[in-house]
């Protein structure tokens, strides 16, 4: 799963804190067994073999310990929290998906204490809040406006990290959030948001689903239809990422 494919419903229901004091980062990354250089690309070969789940487990392994070899390191937590995040969208039991993202949380806030200031760290720790909210929904309503301040500081400082991660998943938040006075959903506001996520990586499909999604809540079914037929045809072509069949399903079952 990737940030762009939650599904941030947040009922209005008793409110739990989203954010927690995380554990020291030696309690949740193993001991080092090679440099952050080397731990890095062995990481990153365990995730390009990502469709087997098992190699996903060894990636978020692989750069939790590269965290822990340099705790100043951005890019080792926001692979832990994306390689979680790819887990919890194949994960059946929800009491388990429940506490990869509390963990994911976790690393983020880790990420916040060691690394910041980094778009990594606030874009990352926000999906990771996300995932949270959608897992355990009473954490929502306190968790969406940490993940406002920290998508915005995401996009003014690297709008095109992750494919225009940081706009895409503010403009999520914003189609599905709860509007004023309860939460800061707002679907007018998330057109612009998706387009420019768009405008950063065309070829991205999340970038067309949201753009699909905002015309749809805006009122122009036909721009919004042009949208995710564009969403499938670009995931039906990039069929060797392992998230393209997801892509591909929202939009179908959109274009229906």
């Amino acid at each position: 799963m990737k940030p762009e494919a939650m599904a941030l419903l947040v009922p209005l229901v008793a409110c739990a804190h989203a954010l927690r004091t995380p554990p020291p980062l030696e309690k949740i990354a193993p001991p080092p067994e090679a440099g952050t250089r080397e731990l890095l690309a062995r990481a990153d070969d365990a995730w390009s073999r990502r469709a087997d789940l098992a190699r996903a487990d060894t990636a978020e392994q692989l750069y939790l310990e590269a965290a822990r070899a340099d705790p100043s390191n951005a890019a080792a937590y926001a692979g832990a929290i994306r390689a979680k995040a790819f887990r919890i969208g194949r994960e059946k039991d929800g009491g388990k998906r429940g506490q990869l993202a509390a963990d994911a949380v976790a690393v983020g806030q880790l990420c916040e204490q060691h690394a910041a200031p980094s778009p990594l760290c606030d874009y990352w720790l926000a999906a990771a809040l996300g995932l949270q909210a959608r897992e355990r929904s009473a954490t929502g309503h306190d968790a969406l406006p940490h993940m406002v301040d920290l998508l915005r500081r995401a996009a003014a400082a690297d709008p095109a990290l992750d494919h225009g991660g940081p706009h895409r998943l503010f403009a999520i938040l914003l189609l599905r959030a709860p509007g004023w006075p309860m939460g800061p959903g707002d679907v007018e506001a998330a057109l612009p948001e998706a387009r420019a996520a768009a405008t950063i990586a065309p070829g991205y499909p999340p970038n067309q689903l949201a753009v699909g999604e905002a015309l749809r809540k805006n009122g122009h079914p036909d721009e919004a239809r042009a949208a995710y037929a564009e969403a499938l045809r670009l995931a039906t072509a990039d069929s060797a990422d392992p998230d393209s069949a997801g892509w591909a399903d929202e939009a179908r079952a959109a274009l229906r």
